[in-house]
């Protein structure tokens, strides 16, 4: 028999098989996937986000409003947005103009500490604050190479102003900026958000006490929050890369309950920092007060840090001479002459030696060029260069200012010289 007539006997036979292939379903792409221990991502809270055939993982979880992390409740981060409203100056952490909900807390967890392209994310954790409670969402990347799933999961939803992170500036955003560039053909576009990196105004405030202002040490020693059981998030990469190995989430689950603990700490931060520098509670030692004071005339605020200042003086029992030395700065700079010497010379009594060393020099200018007195003058270089002489080691900075006291002595001393002569006419003869 011809191959033709062969081919003709089987036509019905293969059209009938097209019939029942036809008829027949294919697998959905959730049921082809095959992700270990799925049963438990999902008793966990995650579910499976697909972009076609590939896919992330999102997890979410909530907080009532009413949550106590450490020291505050999430509900305090609202009073804290609504207290920058009425706040008159310029500061980096102003949320002036904000409602509390166009504002999301990130942190992410890394492959690796370094930057550049070789450093992969493998968590995008972000928080929200509504009126009722605090949203936290978290995009995992199972496998390498699912970027497109975990950043399309993570732009697609994201509709706020402004972003708050912990060292986020130098460190978080640049890298999502740099995976972003890889793929974005594929994603949405990043936003061109605000940001506020609470990690530069722990430092400004907490240096002091804190001998590292790493999250996990400002949560215990001033938010009043205490972990138990946390992954240290160093390990966090020897974990993603056994869970590539092993598929097991036991050690995932736990990176991610890390990452959550940081974004609920980013929030009460946000609040403390606030309430500190808006004077919302008195909750504060003399230093955090002062440093608050700093911090506001760093960025311009003059006239607040000088009524913090103030306040300060006023309210502390012991002197706080740093803060004194501080006022008397504004007041020169106001030109309040004789309230700069009144507390500068107030200094002299007890202060540390650092703070009588400024006094010092201060003073001898005011004496010399303000109200004239150049024999006060003169005494005030004499002590200052005995104070310096006296130091068990001079440092580059007391080198120079016994260099600069050289020659304003000279100086003052011609100026007496000039002075005597005009009042001793007969000395010229």
């Amino acid at each position: 028999m011809s191959l033709k007539n062969k081919l003709t006997r089987m036509k019905k036979h293969i059209i009938r098989e097209e019939k029942v292939g036809a008829e027949r379903q294919e697998p959905s792409v959730v049921d082809r996937v095959d992700l270990p221990f799925i049963n438990v991502w999902k008793e966990n809270g995650s579910e499976l986000y697909f972009i076609d055939d590939d896919f992330c993982l999102v997890r979410e979880k909530r907080y009532p409003i009413e949550h106590q992390h450490g020291d505050y409740a999430f509900k305090d981060f609202i009073k804290a947005v609504d207290a920058w409203q009425g706040f008159t100056g310029n500061h980096p952490l102003s949320s002036k103009g904000l409602s509390h909900d166009q504002m999301f807390f990130f942190d992410t967890e890394t492959t690796g500490l370094g930057g550049g392209v070789g450093n992969t994310i493998f968590l995008l954790g972000h928080g929200r604050v509504t009126e009722t409670e605090v949203i936290i969402t978290q995009h995992f990347l199972p496998q390498p190479g699912s970027e497109i799933p975990l950043y399309h999961s993570f732009l697609s939803n994201v509709d706020y102003n402004t972003l708050v992170t912990y060292n986020g500036k130098a460190f978080d955003w640049p890298q999502v900026k740099t995976r972003h560039t890889l793929i974005k053909d594929h994603v949405p576009k990043l936003p061109a958000f605000g940001h506020f990196d609470l990690y530069h105004g722990s430092r400004r405030l907490f240096k002091h006490k804190l001998e590292s202002v790493k999250l996990v040490n400002v949560e215990r020693n001033i938010l009043g929050f205490h972990r138990t059981d946390d992954v240290p998030g160093y390990l966090a990469p020897m974990i993603y890369f056994d869970y590539i190995d092993r598929k097991d989430p036991e050690g995932i689950l736990k990176v991610m309950t890390h990452n959550e603990l940081d974004i609920l700490s980013l929030i009460t931060l946000y609040t403390h920092l606030t309430f500190q520098l808006l004077n919302v509670h008195d909750q504060a030692s003399g230093e955090e007060r002062f440093e608050v004071g700093r911090w506001l005339e760093y960025t311009g605020n003059t006239r607040i840090a000088k009524e913090r200042y103030e306040e300060l003086i006023k309210e502390d029992k012991k002197p706080n001479y740093e803060a004194m030395h501080q006022l008397a700065l504004q007041y020169k700079r106001d030109k309040q002459t004789h309230k700069a010497i009144n507390l500068w010379e107030d200094i002299l009594e007890g202060a540390p030696v650092s703070i009588r060393k400024g006094a010092m020099i201060e003073l001898a200018k005011l004496y010399e060029h303000k109200t004239k007195d150049l024999n006060r003058a003169m005494d005030m270089c004499v002590q200052l260069s005995a104070l310096i002489g006296n130091s068990v080691e001079a440092s580059k900075k007391d080198l120079t200012l016994s260099e600069n006291l050289i020659h304003r002595m000279d100086r003052i001393e011609r100026k007496l010289e000039r002075e005597t002569k005009q009042t001793r006419p007969w000395d010229k003869e």
